[in-house]
């Protein structure tokens, strides 16, 4: 990429005529660094350096014998950005309006062009002097009653004070929120222009006095308040052929009258989310609510709220639904590799947006996997390692609910009910195989615009998992009986799940906030109380069994804490805690299963390990024998307690790369994972006070992000700092790292088939927190 760009940047001006200069730099001098950003924007594109990979893609397919083409001209890349006198000097008295509009009103920007052969460099020089500030705030308000709103609220919104510096966006701001509060208080009629700002600047000292006026409508002597009388809702088609002849119609209570051209809907699942009642006085926040409500049911491709007036100061709502199509199917497929091992998986997926005429909404999901180990002798058929069926049932519906009438929580989010049931079927090479199913109820709401919450009052699990028997002896022929125990996943649960986030919706914005997300998932419980009673049959271990399998009891919680600090620009630092622990107990007290445990590595935690390849402690999988390392595959890298920590800052790189953003990253990752109590599998592997701190795996790396606005692509290189896996001052491995074919070498002594890789590569879409 390096070679690419240099060479690129030799022959960028090559196809130029005598006279033409290629801008390839632009600077601005002598500003407030906080005020640099938005005056680079009133530099025009047209005279800001090209992208270089962009103009020479644009080079590559429109050069023609030395020039470039005059027609037939390639739509791709970016055309060369050619020197303007007349955009230079376009821009510097935009530049200098610019200043003037943050208070420098005695500024002035001159500017230099600098050429060498074709090529041209652009400099704006600032002299900005001393800001003006605001002596005197007055307001002149036409209607004594939006005077008196304005006087009662203006503390909570304004902004404008004596002694700032003068800003017209602040006086911006200022018109928005006046609107925006007399929308909220019934003003229907009122608009933007009726605020006009007086400045008056021929003052000492460089001080401003500014005049508020909000006039009255033209021949009105106040402003009118509009109250709703009746609401009209329309469902129909966007094609007019498919309306039906003869709508169905509904006159419901509180002068709501309701239109179905389609047949397919019933009017209170669409009426629970109209927050303008009769009487009420008109509020835009109401009308952005509903908006935002109904388009959260995920079964309208289109909203439109008009309105009309029956009268002096009373409106009319008129709500004009077209639904989004009532069936849809989608058909994905990947393609996977790892390690020697490669295949695919092939899913389906069924969505009807409109079940029972409510909005509910159904989605039935197909999903096959195959994975194929190079490494296995034999045909194609004979190196399957893995095969995964599943099957998903999903019914969503837009509301709570409950076997008790709970207060209606309607501005904050859709509330959800969730009936789910999934079955899987899996089996692997010569391991284990899985017969899983999974059933539940949860909850999904808001009680406040950025805490949500989750629960799932009924969990249940049923899986019949068996070892390979020739496998399950050679682990018991090795002294691993209690993994074996453990690893026959065959269990019941019942339990509950809770999940609460805060400031979930933030994490896309580059702002200043902490997040939070706790989880608390609990097993077993009624059971549990239900063994007091019944009596239930006992399998060799004394576990107690329900449907022939015994039941779980664990209580796992997680938290995941994060402080995101923006740094200004595209600039951001971002710091993690994810603590958990899981705690197997009574029915289920020896060992908690895979499915439940935590592990180490991976894209989204520990970058420099792979998943599943850090830890228990001070576990080292020599220990192993070399045919049981390649049989576990790494499940024997699991553990009840987790501690990790990141920290990552986030920065810009390029601006414009094949239509994305460049972006980059910086980050170091600390943590592990223990098991609770001592076991044969994991020597070292344990939780203790007094060692954890000297069992924390260090790793540091750097990572580009395409941000392409609806998604990011993502690449991190992590590098192992310290590894716990050895002992003393071997664990800081980054010492070895210009010995590593040696040291490789004789980790695959000890190891094998296991490597050692100092850099781990993660590919990923979306950050990784």
């Amino acid at each position: 990429m390096l070679l690419l760009i240099f060479s690129t940047s030799c022959r960028s001006t090559r196809l130029l005529e005598e006279g033409q200069a290629l801008v390839t730099k632009t600077a601005i001098t002598g500003i407030d660094p906080s005020l640099e950003e938005q005056a680079h924007a009133y530099i025009p594109v047209d005279i800001r350096p090209n992208s270089r990979i962009n103009l020479f893609i644009y080079n590559l397919a429109n050069a023609k014998k030395g020039r470039y083409r005059i027609e037939n001209i390639r739509n791709v890349g970016e055309p060369p950005h050619i020197l303007d006198s007349a955009l230079v000097d376009f821009s510097t008295q935009q530049i200098n309006r610019y200043l003037r509009s943050k208070g420098y009103f005695n500024a002035s920007v001159s500017n230099e062009i600098v050429t060498n052969g074709k090529r041209a460099h652009v400099f704006f020089r600032a002299v900005l002097g001393e800001p003006f500030t605001l002596r005197k705030i007055a307001v002149d308000i036409a209607d004594p009653q939006v005077a008196q709103l304005y006087t009662e609220r203006k503390v909570g919104f304004s902004q404008i004070r004596p002694g700032m510096r003068y800003d017209e966006d602040s006086l911006v701001v200022e018109r928005e929120r006046i609107y925006h509060l007399m929308r909220q208080e019934g003003y229907y009629d009122y608009l933007r222009q009726y605020m006009r700002v007086d400045v008056d600047t021929a003052l000492k000292n460089n001080q401003a006095d500014v005049k508020l006026i909000i006039d009255n409508p033209e021949g009105r002597e106040v402003h009118t308040q509009f109250v709703v009388d009746s609401s009209f809702v329309t469902v129909r088609h966007d094609r007019p052929e498919l309306n039906l002849q003869s709508p169905e119609t509904f006159n419901l209570t509180g002068g709501l009258y309701f239109e179905d051209y389609t047949g397919r809907f019933r009017p209170t699942p669409i009426a629970r989310y109209l927050f303008h009642q009769q009487g009420d006085r008109y509020n835009v926040d109401k009308e952005d609510l509903t908006y935002d409500r109904l388009y959260e049911l995920n079964g309208f491709r289109s909203v439109k709220i008009t309105y009309d007036k029956p009268d002096t100061n009373r409106l009319n709502v008129h709500y004009e639904l077209i639904p989004r199509a009532y069936m849809g199917n989608q058909i994905e497929g990947e393609y996977t590799f790892n390690a020697g091992m490669s295949g695919f998986n092939i899913g389906n997926t069924f969505t009807h947006r409109n079940l029972f005429g409510g909005l509910e909404q159904l989605e039935v999901k197909l999903r096959y996997g195959v994975l194929f180990d190079s490494r296995l002798p034999g045909n194609l058929l004979d190196r399957v390692f893995n095969n995964d069926f599943q099957i998903g049932v999903n019914i969503t519906v837009p509301r709570l609910i409950t076997p008790f009438n709970i207060p209606p929580v309607v501005s904050n989010g859709l509330p959800r009910t969730i009936f789910s049931a999934n079955i899987q079927a899996f089996d692997q090479f010569q391991t284990y195989s899985n017969r899983y199913f999974n059933g539940t109820l949860s909850y999904n709401w808001y009680s406040s615009r950025y805490r949500q919450h989750t629960f799932a009052p009924l969990v249940l699990e049923y899986r019949y998992g068996q070892l390979n028997e020739e496998f399950a002896q050679k682990l018991i022929d090795q002294g691993f009986l209690l993994y074996v125990r453990s690893n026959n996943r065959a269990y019941f649960g019942l339990g509950s799940q809770y999940t609460y986030a805060v400031n979930a919706a933030k994490l896309s914005r580059l702002a200043d906030f902490l997040y939070f997300r706790g989880a608390l998932d609990l097993s077993g419980n009624v059971l549990g109380l239900a063994s007091k009673v019944i009596n239930f049959k006992r399998n060799e271990d004394g576990e107690k069994e329900v449907l022939g399998v015994p039941y779980l009891q664990y209580a796992k919680a997680e938290v995941d804490l994060r402080y995101y600090r923006y740094l200004g620009g595209d600039r951001q630092l971002v710091m993690r805690l994810n603590p958990g622990v899981a705690v197997p107990y009574g029915n289920n007290s020896s060992l908690l299963i895979f499915e439940k445990s935590f592990f180490g590595g991976g894209m989204n935690g520990m970058r420099a390990w792979q998943a599943r390849t850090l830890g228990p402690g001070n576990y080292n999988r020599e220990v192993l024998d070399p045919g049981l390392r390649l049989n576990l595959r790494n499940l024997d890298q699991l553990g009840e307690i987790k501690l990790e920590g990141n920290v990552e800052y986030r920065f810009k790189l390029v601006n414009d790369i094949f239509g994305a953003k460049l972006k980059a990253a910086t980050f170091a990752d600390f943590g592990n994972i223990w098991r609770i109590r001592e076991n044969e599998l994991n020597p070292g592997g344990e939780f203790k006070f007094d060692k954890f701190l000297g069992q924390i795996a260090l790793g540091a790396g750097a990572g580009l992000r395409f941000d392409l606005d609806y998604f990011v692509i993502r690449l991190d290189a992590g590098m192992k700092v310290r590894d716990p896996q050895f002992d003393g001052t071997k664990q800081w491995v980054i010492s070895e790292l210009f010995n590593s074919r040696e040291f490789k070498n004789q980790y695959r002594l000890t190891n094998a088939p296991d490597r050692y890789n100092f850099i781990q590569y993660n590919f990923g879409i979306g950050m990784p927190f």
